[in-house]
């Protein structure tokens, strides 16, 4: 995922000093999680997630994954070398 310039998240998240907001990060770990599952987000529950660094305009973001024994998924989201958030995904238990 590259991270335009111009991403509308950016405005007024920081002025003068852009950072990709959070939930932009998490929307796209859960876009990914649905192209890899066919599954919506919507079956998904964030369990964990650490955001370990700021993510500027223009970053090219990659995310992995593992899935765990108990089917969870967890997760990293790099710019370049860094790790800059990770966390966990579980499914959503039928109600």
């Amino acid at each position: 995922m590259n991270v335009a310039p111009d991403h509308p998240a950016f405005a007024g998240h920081f002025p003068g000093q852009p950072v990709l907001p959070a939930v932009v990060v998490l929307t796209e770990v859960l876009a990914a999680m649905e192209a890899h599952t066919g599954e919506p987000p919507l079956q998904w529950m964030i369990a964990a997630a650490k955001f370990l660094a700021p993510i500027q305009p223009g970053e090219s973001l990659t995310i992995t994954h593992t899935t765990t024994a108990t089917g969870a998924i967890r997760f990293e989201v790099r710019s370049a070398q860094r790790v800059v958030a990770s966390g966990e995904l579980k499914r959503r238990r039928a109600s």
